[in-house]
């Protein structure tokens, strides 16, 4: 793939970069508006699950129907991830992160002003795709200034900070969705995103250094080669169909599945002929680091998101709890990974990290094992401080792998391709818990859940413990 077009992309030499650019190149009003803008796709991909049955009755439509605007958000996201990191690989990580952000806010509007679900719907769908661009930008700019200040890669704390931002944070949706409905009203998970994207627009136009001009005007035909246009919606093709066949579980609609197979296996074909692939098959073929990089962070994901979603339907359907309560259950999940991914990617660690969090996810899901109607609902948090070692060190260690293993000049798809296997485990997740509580949420239920978690636990740790390639730690 060609390096991106914009002069800032490649590094300075080394030697003649002041040393006060690099003391300072991280500072916290660079780093500021790429963890909020980071932010924003883990948050409303939860945010609006206690929104639910106030926008059936506020727009006159069954409760049932609202679920799609939970799909609308995965959908948009797990295909904008990797496009817009292809994007800022051509037009500039600056240009693109802006772009997004502007997309949340019009997002947010029409979803606060919105009347019926088809706008409630595109409004989802804005917001996805304006916050799928935050983490793959992110993490170009973030190699850019690394490059600009003469470090052969950032700091492992501001990875971190990215990952706590990014990942950590999907957990904050449930209470903070909770807290917003129950004061302001439904509307109000939709206005939120108006003022912090206003804020990260702003702090990206004041702190963030410019891209560089485009070295020519690109004209259609060659715009199109470079972001491989056919490429984009081939993928696109292909995931939309597996999702909805995943999404109409435990129904099987077989002929979703078929279609979205014949769309992979064109895209394969198609992007093995690519001079300018998105998805580089024959990168990801040879490149097997960072294909079991992607499997270890989806996996991880699965995990984390049944406890997000399907053992929090457990605590509402059995032991009785309110939306609110079930979501300030999961608080210590985010607030332990937080706590663990600094320290983790401050020392650039790998391996280990990797490995104990596999081990984590091994106990933890056994231990769902022992979730009951008359268990003691501490358990619950329990497991959540659990899954939350589980989050803080799969996020830390599987980024620094990431960051190491990709391209340089490829790390804005590859980055954004690491988000999209993480909501193809959330998906999955949501496919197994909609299956097993098809027709109740029980106990029964819950233990069935228990045992898959435990054999995908069982797989991670197995990927993770005999990837030889995976190094101790990365260099600093």
């Amino acid at each position: 793939m060609p390096a991106s077009p914009e002069a800032p992309a490649s590094a300075p030499a080394h030697d003649t970069v002041p040393a006060s650019i690099s003391q300072n190149a991280f500072s916290w009003r660079f780093t500021t508006p790429l963890f909020i803008g980071s932010a924003l796709n883990p948050i409303n991909s939860s945010l609006i699950a206690t929104a639910l049955l106030p926008i059936a009755h506020g727009v006159g439509v069954p409760i049932g129907q609202t679920a799609a605007l939970v799909t609308a958000l995965y959908l948009a996201s797990a295909i904008a991830q990797p496009t817009a990191g292809k994007a800022a690989e051509v037009f500039g990580p600056r240009r693109v992160f802006l772009a997004g952000i502007v997309l949340v806010a019009v997002g947010g509007l029409a979803g606060g002003f919105a009347r019926d679900l088809l706008t409630l719907l595109i409004s989802r769908v804005l917001i996805g795709l304006g916050t799928s661009c935050a983490y793959p930008t992110a993490m170009l700019l973030i190699r850019r200034r690394a490059n600009d200040a003469g470090l052969a890669k950032p700091p492992g704390g501001v990875l971190g900070g990215l990952q706590i931002a990014g990942i950590a944070t999907a957990s904050l949706g449930l209470p903070v969705g909770g807290a917003l409905v129950g004061v302001f009203g439904w509307r109000s998970v939709f206005f939120v995103n108006v003022p912090v994207a206003v804020i990260a627009l702003l702090a990206t136009l004041t702190w963030v250094s410019p891209d560089g001009p485009l070295q020519r005007p690109l004209r259609w035909r060659e715009l199109a080669v470079r972001l491989d246009l056919t490429g984009i919606a081939g993928f696109a093709a292909a995931m939309i169909a597996l999702l909805l066949f995943l999404f109409g579980l435990p129904t099987a609609h077989w002929y979703l599945l078929g279609i979205s197979l014949v769309f992979w296996i064109a895209l394969v074909l198609w992007e093995l002929r690519a001079g300018s692939p998105f998805l580089d098959v024959r990168m990801l073929a040879s490149n097997k680091a960072l294909t079991r990089t992607y499997l270890r962070f989806g996996l991880a994901m699965l995990c984390l998101y049944v406890v997000l979603y399907g053992i929090t339907q457990w605590v509402e359907g059995v032991r009785g709890l309110s939306e609110t309560q079930a979501g300030l259950l999961l608080l210590p999940m985010t607030l332990v990974s937080g706590l663990i991914v600094s320290p983790i990617s401050s020392r650039n660690l790998v391996r280990a990290p990797i490995i104990a969090a596999a081990v984590a996810c091994v106990i933890g899901a056994a231990g769902v094992l022992v979730l009951s109607a008359t268990a003691w609902i501490g358990w619950v948090v329990v497991l959540t401080i659990v899954f939350g070692v589980v989050m803080g060190l799969a996020a830390a260690g599987n980024q620094t792998a990431l960051y190491a293993q990709a391209p340089a000049e490829q790390l804005g798809t590859a980055a954004g391709l690491l988000r999209t296997f993480g909501y193809g485990g959330s998906i999955a997740s949501s496919a197994i818990t909609g299956i097993v509580f098809h027709t109740s949420v029980s106990d029964h239920g819950v233990h069935r859940i228990a045992w898959i978690m435990i054999g995908v636990s069982v797989a991670l740790l197995l990927v993770s413990v005999l990837d030889r390639s995976l190094p101790r730690k990365t260099a600093s």
